[in-house]
């Protein structure tokens, strides 16, 4: 199976990540992607100064060295109503991932966190549900796994949740749980090396070890789909 589109990488411009688009592009190009998403922080994430970044949009070509490149965002979110720290415009974001992070966010109870997510899915442009695995924030997964099902959104399969030494707590655990009730469900993945410097660009080993051992279904894993489908799903065909 090959995963060749990672929609969750991190630049400079994240104020704690170490390379630059050109240089995350190049690294996908050099692991065989045809789809990179560069999807920075929003301004509410420490060392993230402003949201003039994703402002600027238009300066980046669609297809930088072969490589077909999307302009999204990780927007934090940060209360229960699912506010999120930008207000997605799509003239210029292309797509939207929205996640709970410890610096943004007060952990609550389990369906106060799962009312959080789904909240912040009701802005046009959320594509993707950022990695739901960290044992800190528990969810609600039957409720959380049928929203995403209805709303025809992304779960994301994190590969640096897995990581050892990851940023996130009981990942594999809460994942696995996930990944069985989205497999009855038919709830469609994406993987995402949430890559913070360009050499985890389209690192995807261990994700795709937990795939292969679940057998998901190929037909549910979007970083396998055709790039017109992916284009179409992000409604971007015209843009």
């Amino acid at each position: 199976m090959e995963l060749s589109i990672d929609l969750h990488t991190h630049t400079i411009a994240s104020g704690h990540a170490y390379s630059t688009l050109r240089e995350n592009v190049a690294w996908a190009r050099a692991r065989g992607l045809r789809i990179i998403g560069t999807s920075d922080h929003a301004m509410a994430m420490a060392g993230v100064e402003n949201n003039a970044v994703f402002d600027n949009y238009r300066a980046v070509p669609r297809v930088l060295d072969g490589v077909v490149v999307l302009c999204g965002v990780e927007a934090n979110i940060v209360d229960v109503d699912g506010t999120i720290d930008i207000h997605p415009d799509r003239k210029k974001l292309d797509y939207a991932i929205v996640s709970l992070h410890k610096q943004c966010f007060t952990p609550s109870s389990k369906e106060e966190n799962t009312d959080a997510v789904i909240n912040a899915c009701k802005h046009p442009q959320v594509k993707i549900v950022g990695h739901p695995d960290d044992a800190r924030f528990p969810l609600d997964y039957e409720r959380l796994s049928d929203f995403i099902v209805e709303r025809d959104l992304f779960c994301e399969l994190n590969n640096s949740s897995l990581k050892k030494n990851g940023p996130r707590i009981g990942a594999e655990e809460n994942l696995r749980v996930l990944l069985g009730l989205g497999k009855e469900k038919n709830m469609k993945i994406i993987v995402g090396s949430d890559a913070h410097m360009d050499v985890d660009v389209g690192n995807f080993d261990l994700a795709k070890a937990l795939i292969d051992e679940l057998d998901y279904p190929e037909e549910l894993i979007v970083n396998t789909w055709e790039t017109d489908r992916i284009l179409h799903a992000f409604e971007l065909m015209e843009k």
